[in-house]
């Protein structure tokens, strides 16, 4: 059985925000903005779509998160 493309990019999403966090902490702007430089400027994720990835990664217990 297939995943639906939908799965396979959330969870390429999830891996470049782990590995993008994994450099440092960061803020929203500053996560797209790492997220931009380790693609050499190829993805450009919207605030849209990073938001419910990060939290779904926090749900799970793989990152954490405080306000600052």
């Amino acid at each position: 059985m297939t995943q639906p493309k939908t799965d396979i990019l959330q969870g390429t999403l999830d891996l470049l925000i782990l590995k993008a966090l994994s450099l440092g902490s960061l803020h929203g702007y500053g996560l797209i903005q790492r997220l931009r430089q380790l693609s050499d400027e190829l993805l450009e994720v919207e605030q849209g779509s990073l938001c419910p990835a990060v939290y779904q990664i926090e749900q799970r217990g793989w990152i954490s998160s405080r306000w600052g």
